[in-house]
């Protein structure tokens, strides 16, 4: 049967369920993308596209402070704090949420324009080969994140089944929360519930110092709140590169951030227009709102998967191989539902990686060690390849070279104080396996790294490609030079 002949389910329009679509539409199948809230999902309308877009908004702001840095001064405005310059949270979030609107558009006239059919509802799997989809979806109060495919959906409109022969879970996950800690959309808050917030925090609490606790936290710390950051860890982002970690929470207390370290939070109770978190060890914290940020849980229940034969792992997300395949036969799972790897790049390419398998398409299985990730914080964090832990406990037989930014001319120019770029070379062949950039922007540097590491460029492949002068990528071609070995 070619691809032409073949109907596509795709539960979930995130990034790797319409990105899926769109490979099946151009492979020649019939598509159909069932999303509960708006195509995009979470990543474009209440995580990654609004989180992002509020950093750039304070990020702005800081530009105001910086200036007096280099020279420049303004009549009244030197400094965001204390000389005018101030965020009217309302306005900023309008223009997000209007942002993140504009963006779910432009997909679904994208996935319209490619013949795809959207279906707003919830699907879930009744039988083989067979999707239910519950249509139109009633409205959800604020608080506690429903199941986007539970049983709040029992009131809907109506109700239809859809024959496939590939179906393509990609529901994503939605934020966890404690039992201690319930948010009531006001005060205690998801990161999903900020974009309602009708005034700035005066003192935002973050409970869970990860990727969201960390890039939201100095998100509002340069919008000109006051936040105090509560890691149950050593230091802030656990799971990332010392050395980057510790220059982020540097940069954190700087500012002006208070950060308790191997500080779990045990409860978080409202007192009236304040908010209160009690510490495991007794000591309590309290602020005008709290944010919590203590990881995510996937959208997979009350879908029929273990009935249709889907394994789940028991935090409930779907186990998949590298092709994307789950245990049922022509199911196939995407994005954060299958905890590979939360990142929006990595769902698209599983959603992809999912069709071209399923329709018979040339596929090379996901390599997730050619994954360039990036944290927004200021300066950012993007990561590509092994790790340093990767070679310091003896999984990888690298050698590693940083270098700090304060020593590069363009650097200097832009004020930049904190940062460094860092390079892994395999020893003998002196392969670029890996790489870390804390810099401004470190998003756009860690690219050529990322084509260094996918193409396996030796260091002096990398360091003999010409350089802009001068150039933050000055540098990483000087670290490349700094690991060349002089071979018999």
């Amino acid at each position: 049967m070619s691809a032409a002949d073949r109907s596509v389910v795709v539960i979930g329009g995130g990034p790797g369920g319409y990105e899926a679509a769109l490979g099946a539409a151009q492979l020649g199948a019939e598509v159909t993308v069932v999303e509960r809230a708006g195509v995009g999902g979470a990543a474009v309308l209440t995580d990654c596209v609004p989180s992002k877009a509020l950093i750039a908004t304070a990020d702005f702001m800081d530009r105001f402070s910086a200036a007096k840095r280099i020279g420049v001064h303004f009549d009244g405005a030197g400094v965001p704090r204390d000389q005018g310059v101030t965020a009217h949270i309302t306005d900023v979030n309008s223009r997000i949420m209007g942002l993140a609107q504009t963006q779910s558009r432009d997909i679904a006239e994208r996935l319209e324009s490619a013949g795809i059919e959207i279906v707003q509802g919830a699907g879930r799997l009744a039988g083989a080969g067979v999707v239910e989809i519950v249509e139109g979806i009633p409205d959800v109060e604020s608080g506690e994140e429903p199941s986007p495919h539970g049983a709040d959906l029992a009131e809907a409109d109506s109700s239809r089944r859809i024959e496939a022969d590939v179906i393509l879970i990609a529901t994503g996950a939605r934020p966890r929360v404690m039992d201690t800690a319930v948010p009531d959309g006001e005060r205690i808050l998801t990161w999903q519930q900020i974009w309602d917030l009708q005034e700035l925090p005066e003192h935002l609490i973050v409970v869970g110092s990860g990727v969201t606790g960390a890039e939201l936290a100095h998100a509002y710390l340069g919008l000109g709140c006051q936040v105090t950051l509560i890691s149950s860890r050593d230091r802030v982002l656990p799971g990332e590169d010392a050395d980057a970690a510790n220059v982020v929470e540097d940069v954190f207390r700087r500012r002006g951030m208070t950060v308790l370290n191997r500080s779990r939070a045990g409860a978080v109770r409202r007192e009236g227009e304040e908010v209160v978190v009690t510490l495991e060890d007794g000591r309590e914290v309290t602020g005008s709102h709290a944010m919590l940020a203590v990881g995510s849980i996937p959208n997979t229940t009350d879908m029929g998967l273990a009935e249709a034969g889907v394994t789940l792992t028991r935090s409930g997300h779907i186990e998949v191989d590298r092709v994307s395949r789950t245990s049922a036969p022509g199911v196939y799972a995407a994005g954060d539902c299958t905890g590979v790897l939360p990142l929006a790049s990595v769902a698209a390419m599983q959603g992809r990686i999912a069709v071209a398998h399923a329709l018979g398409d040339a596929v090379a299985p996901l390599s997730l060690g050619r994954v360039s990730s990036n944290i927004f914080t200021d300066p950012e964090i993007a990561t590509v390849g092994v790790s340093q832990a990767d070679i310091d406990e003896g999984r990888v037989d690298a050698r590693a070279v940083m270098l700090p930014l304060t020593k590069n001319p363009r650097a200097k120019m832009q004020n930049v104080q904190d940062g460094f770029v860092k390079l892994f070379a395999r020893r003998g062949s002196q392969t670029i396996v890996g790489g870390v950039v804390v810099s401004p922007r470190a998003s756009e540097l860690i690219f050529p790294i990322a084509l260094a590491v996918a193409n396996r460029l030796n260091v002096d492949q990398f360091s003999s490609t010409f350089t802009v002068y001068p150039s933050m990528s000055g540098s990483l071609a000087e670290a490349a030079r700094q690991l060349h070995e002089i071979t018999d």
